[in-house]
């Protein structure tokens, strides 16, 4: 286990694959940490690519600094770890609160993402009264007292019912409720739509069909704010479709690595 000491926060990392490859660095989404990608890095082609992920703030192994928290400083922590890895370009694929990340990463350096994988998130995600709720809930009761509602929004009724579930069950309930909070307040007080528009870079869209958290119109919607962006759409999937369809997942970042980056020697 490796852990990155920057100026504000201590995140956990991993790297597979090529250490001199081209870097694919993974955001995970919120209440998830780093095995969130566990089924699809063994897919994409272990040689020419440098495949890192990392655990947030107040997520997985690393540091849970008090919040309040900000999509600004989930971005700086995100580029301090970078430039702690000496990456100097990168295609980011970020899912949900991990897109969002993404997203600003690409406007402030855009010499840095080559191209960009935007999963199950959207410029705007949800709306401030929808948050405070929940983060009213959680405050008094804790994530436990979410923890059904919150698998029905990431998955499908068929994969609720496998004993698999109960692993992520686990894994939000164990979330750090400060790390939880401080992530849903950075998301309430988010709005990334302007510079969003303005973004020039590939860029693939995923939306899972029965995602109830990002539906795939929010998606789409979003991936359509930049041009000569494309979309593509996963059934039988929720918000986290990453680990119900690992396969088709990982194909079509596969192909966007191939097709729209133009990647080669992989």
């Amino acid at each position: 286990m490796q852990i990155a000491r920057l100026k504000t926060v201590d995140l956990h990392w991993s790297e597979d694959g090529d250490p001199d490859g081209i870097a694919v660095v993974f955001a995970n989404s919120l209440g998830t940490d780093l095995r969130l990608w566990d089924k699809v890095i063994p897919l994409l082609p272990q040689k020419g690519l440098r495949l890192i992920r990392f655990d947030k703030r107040g997520h997985g192994l690393s540091s849970c600094p008090a919040p309040p928290y900000t999509i600004d400083a989930l971005t700086d922590d995100t580029e301090q770890l970078l430039d702690r890895l000496r990456v100097k370009t990168c295609i980011f694929v970020g899912l949900s609160i991990g897109g969002i990340i993404a997203q600003l990463l690409a406007s402030r350096r855009p010499e840095l993402v080559k191209g960009l994988v935007l999963s199950n998130t959207a410029a705007k995600l949800g709306t401030a009264d929808m948050w405070q709720e929940r983060i009213d809930r959680i405050r008094k009761d804790g994530i436990e007292a979410m923890a059904d509602a919150i698998l029905e929004r990431w998955f499908g009724e068929e994969f609720r019912r496998s004993d698999e579930a109960m692993a992520w069950r686990n894994m939000l309930t164990r979330t750090p409720v400060e790390g939880y909070i401080g992530c849903s307040e950075a998301i309430a007080a988010n709005d990334l739509t302007a510079s969003t528009s303005k973004l020039k870079l590939p860029v693939l869209g995923i939306g899972g069909e029965h995602d109830l958290a990002s539906p795939p119109d929010l998606v789409r919607a979003t991936t359509d704010l930049i041009d000569g962006s494309r979309y593509v759409e996963i059934g039988n999937a929720g918000h986290l479709p990453c680990v119900e369809q690992p396969d088709i997942y990982a194909g079509h970042l596969v192909r966007f690595f191939k097709e729209d980056l133009n990647v080669g020697a992989i």
